[in-house]
């Protein structure tokens, strides 16, 4: 495994992360859970994932419970606030009260002390930045995180936040975390930018596309049945991406990863790592050798010659405009 610091920080992650997004807690069996992330602690992997909006806070049980056996200090557990847990008016958003209350649920579920990453799941317009700024600062003196980031904030309300920050000398931010694929390609146009000026790091999520980009669907071909697309709980989140001429692109750079020796899964994460910007790329694993599989990206070095191929290739998908 490589490491790189995480923005201008000082915190080391793993070029791989794990993430539980749709995984633990739900589609996958708890001791399935526990075999994914020891065997991603055992690759070196130590960015660990999740949220509390995660299956209500199921994820965050799962994941705490399957850490207690390493030490403290040897990996990273990132989760996040902003989505419903409740039925209330102060059950969501970014509020001092409910970042606080649900700090401390999540510290609660994870069974730690302190959270290294804490994270912003979204926006929230209805909260003054300020407010959630200072929530944030309060929680890294108390010693409950100790680093605070966000997660698909613009570039407009990163840079926003940043300089309300310096205003009132608090605690910097030091991540977003981004949808960021082949597919989805949206940041580098002025997310990435402004952050890598800023010294924010990216953690990016669904790096695989939710798995299209790994070539198990093939175009003009049903779903199979065993597969997440297939998942009617889930199956919004994928279909964006059913389109015959995304899916025979994609079988393009399919063929240029067996060229290169390479899976596509490996081709799709090396292809986001060849980028500074990026500290980390989270994936789900359902199973111990998804996981074997891909953090072999780590050493894959992609020449300018592939990188232009790939982009040629995208080019060609209606709508899509690469911005490299």
């Amino acid at each position: 495994m490589k490491y790189r610091r995480l923005g201008n920080s000082g915190l080391k992650v793993s070029e791989i992360g794990l993430g539980s997004w749709l995984t633990y807690g739900k589609a996958v069996e708890d001791q399935t859970a526990h075999e994914c992330i020891h065997k991603a602690y055992e690759l070196g992997i130590n960015f660990f994932d999740t949220a509390n909006a995660y299956e209500g806070g199921k994820a965050e049980e799962v994941l705490g419970e399957a850490l207690k056996d390493y030490t403290r200090s040897s990996y990273v557990v990132a989760t996040k606030v902003f989505f419903s847990m409740g039925s209330g008016p102060n059950d969501r958003g970014l509020s001092r009260k409910h970042i606080i209350e649900q700090c401390n649920a999540s510290l609660k579920r994870l069974g730690l002390e302190y959270i290294d990453l804490y994270q912003c799941h979204r926006y929230d317009a209805e909260v003054p930045v300020e407010e959630t700024l200072y929530a944030l600062d309060d929680l890294v003196k108390q010693g409950k995180i100790l680093y605070a980031g966000v997660s698909e904030w613009s570039g407009d309300q990163i840079n926003n936040a940043i300089e309300i920050g310096k205003a009132n000398q608090l605690r910097p931010l030091i991540s977003n975390q981004p949808i960021y694929n082949m597919l989805e390609r949206y940041i580098e146009q002025e997310v990435l930018p402004v952050c890598m000026e800023k010294g924010i790091g990216q953690i990016v999520f669904s790096p695989l596309a939710q798995g299209i980009l790994t070539g198990k669907y093939k175009p003009n071909q049903e779903k199979p049945l065993d597969s997440r697309a297939a998942n009617d709980s889930v199956n919004g989140v994928i279909n964006s991406y059913f389109r015959n001429d995304v899916l025979e692109s994609v079988q393009r750079i399919s063929k240029l990863a067996e060229e290169l020796g390479i899976t596509l899964g490996q081709l799709s994460l090396a292809w986001i790592l060849r980028h500074q910007g990026i500290s980390s790329a989270i994936i789900g694993a359902s199973r111990p050798q998804q996981i074997e599989e891909n953090v072999k990206a780590v050493d894959v070095e992609l020449d300018e010659e592939t990188l232009k191929k790939i982009d040629q290739i995208l080019e060609e998908i209606k709508g899509f405009a690469p911005l490299r």
